[in-house]
């Protein structure tokens, strides 16, 4: 290679850092930011719908990471601006939703299915055990098969 194309290759690898997705300074307070940086991984993208905020680049989510910032810096906990977030746009808000109200039955169905499943099948196994064995006629005596 030659030397204006190793000078290209370095130039676009240093340009990197230009396309980062939050290009906010991080916050003073290394625990304000762990939060920020935990919160933007389980909100949900509204537009994109299977990334979450911190990775996309929807002008949606860019508006919902300024609003977690805002309000991790104003000294809100988790618990709170989860809160908030999912009364504003919903359950579907969170990657791993409340387990309250239709998420709780969601979770717990198959867990109910499973043990109704088991309860069948325990029964049905009783059932059968209780029946009476034929006995077994000797077939070659019958001159049969």
């Amino acid at each position: 290679m030659n030397r204006s194309a190793i000078c290209g290759w370095v130039i676009l690898a240093m340009a990197v850092p230009a396309f980062a997705i939050d290009s906010d300074e991080p916050l003073a307070d290394p625990q304000q930011q762990a939060l920020y940086e935990t919160l933007t991984a389980e909100v949900r993208c509204l537009v994109c719908q299977n990334q979450t905020v911190g990775d996309s680049t929807a002008p949606l989510a860019a508006d919902l990471r300024r609003e977690i910032r805002a309000m991790v810096e104003a000294g809100q906990d988790e618990a709170e601006i989860k809160t908030f977030l999912t009364e504003r746009y919903g359950d579907f808000v969170l990657y791993r939703p409340r387990y309250t109200g239709p998420a709780a039955v969601l979770w717990a169905t198959p867990v109910v299915l499973l043990i109704l499943g088991g309860i069948v099948l325990w029964r049905i196994l009783r059932r059968r055990a209780s029946l009476p064995v034929p006995a077994h006629d000797d077939v070659s005596e019958g001159g049969g098969a």
